[in-house]
């Protein structure tokens, strides 16, 4: 807010322990809109979520793991309004971790709530080397509590892991790229290579793995030759290596007779 000379009320505490922006009942407030970017892969004392006093963790798929950052998202759920929307910058493991084990874990539990719930609208996965803090890359996880019709039962994957610029130290998106990330977002459809809608079923299917990677190949496509342009082309590379075996011979009597 003060970089970029926004008006709003800055508080200091701990938002995970003790809740600032509480109503006049002290419950949590609601807001129609949430954006946050905490810190990823933070550990809690597992007591920050026992007797919560916000009902934020065990009504909303239970306790999570000692990474809280599915604890960042239940905390932005239980702060928004019955028609509120969050976007939230998290470490791509959080789309991840415990899908395909066959353990069980507490951070997937929490997923495939949100998951079944309909509450997650999108991931957007983002480039390397875009954050200060890390060079790793990370994902914007979106959360809607009243979807459109179009948008209800699915999720909207965005790649947009090779949308950036090189920069020094770090790489960053360009507006164009911003442009495009967030244009094909609203939009909500497949796009070949950067979009992928999947429904609920689909992500229950890959053990709720919601990374857009998994959806999306953004790797070169590989190219396939006819073997006999192949052997022909090797046939080549051998005579012009006797060529050149031949002329460096050459050189090294050359150079032997001048010794």
């Amino acid at each position: 807010m003060v970089i970029h000379d926004m008006e709003g009320q800055i508080v200091r505490g701990n938002s995970m322990a003790n809740p600032k922006f509480k109503d006049d009942g002290g419950k949590l407030k609601k807001f129609d809109i949430v954006v946050a970017n905490p810190m990823w892969n933070q550990p809690f004392d597992p007591k920050t979520y026992e007797d919560d006093p916000f009902d934020r963790f065990e009504t909303q798929g239970g306790f999570t793991s000692g990474k809280a950052d599915w604890a960042w998202l239940q905390h932005t759920l239980a702060s928004l309004k019955t028609d509120g929307r969050a976007a939230v910058v998290l470490d791509t493991g959080a789309v991840t971790r415990g899908s395909g084990s066959q353990n069980d874990d507490r951070e997937k539990t929490v997923r495939k709530w949100f998951v079944d719930h309909d509450l997650i609208e999108g991931v957007i996965l983002l480039p390397d080397n875009l954050f200060y803090n890390t060079p790793a890359a990370g994902i914007i996880i979106t959360l809607n509590r009243n979807k459109m019709p179009k948008r209800k039962g699915k999720i909207v994957l965005v790649n947009a892991s090779k949308e950036f610029k090189k920069g020094r130290p770090k790489n960053y998106l360009s507006d164009d790229a911003i442009q495009k990330i967030a244009k094909a977002y609203l939009k909500g459809d497949d796009a070949e290579r950067f979009v992928k809608v999947i429904d609920l079923k689909t992500a229950k299917e890959n053990d709720y793995n919601l990374s857009p990677a998994k959806y999306i190949d953004t790797s070169d496509a590989a190219v396939y030759r006819p073997i006999p342009d192949l052997l022909e082309e090797l046939a080549g590379l051998k005579k012009e290596e006797t060529a050149v075996d031949k002329e460096l011979a050459g050189i090294f009597d050359q150079m032997e007779t001048a010794l």
